[in-house]
């Protein structure tokens, strides 16, 4: 079988079973168009579905998105940013509750100000800073990238963290705009 293949790979010529000879292109097109065996001809999808059609119409300039109406969304978004970060400090209590500490290991703060300060959002930062923030935060504090008994505290920090940072980068845009 595996020298059909390469026999109509090298000449452009296939040969079928009872069919004889084909050119290759044809035997992909019978590939594409035939049904797998065991598939039922009904259970392919009967709608087209053309990419380069979809790519086109994003790219035509008929679909219009506002930056205005993407910026509200983004401060609607954040409007109850204070109730959820008490949610998850209650939450990160709880899951913590039970944590054993060895005797010389110093936790990682899970408190937002400690963050914040690990952050160094107490310094006025451009909004392309909040980007490159995040991604040495999450470095160094990655669930994935912590020993096993402290991943919930890390999994703990990065949603702090991405919170912070995230009512960090809307107050640094409301003040571009001004």
């Amino acid at each position: 079988m595996l020298s059909a293949w390469i026999h109509a790979l090298t000449t452009g010529e296939a040969d079928i079973g009872t069919r004889g000879k084909r050119d290759f292109a044809s035997l992909l097109d019978d590939l594409f168009v035939a049904p797998d065996k065991g598939e039922e001809a009904g259970a392919r999808s009967s709608i087209p579905f053309d990419y380069l059609s979809v790519a086109d119409e994003l790219h035509s300039g008929r679909i219009k998105l506002s930056g205005e109406t993407f910026a509200a969304e983004y401060r609607e978004a954040g409007a109850d940013l204070a109730s959820e970060f008490v949610a998850l400090l209650d939450q990160a209590k709880l899951a913590l509750a039970g944590e054993e500490l060895k005797p010389e290991e110093k936790l990682p703060p899970i408190d937002p100000e400690s963050i914040a300060v690990e952050l160094g959002l107490d310094q006025p930062k451009q909004v392309a800073d909040f980007g490159r923030m995040r991604r040495s935060f999450a470095f160094a504090n990655h669930p994935d990238r912590v020993a096993p008994h402290l991943r919930q505290r890390a999994m703990i920090r990065m949603q702090v963290a991405n919170m912070l940072i995230d009512e960090a980068k809307r107050l640094a845009l409301a003040g571009a705009r001004r």
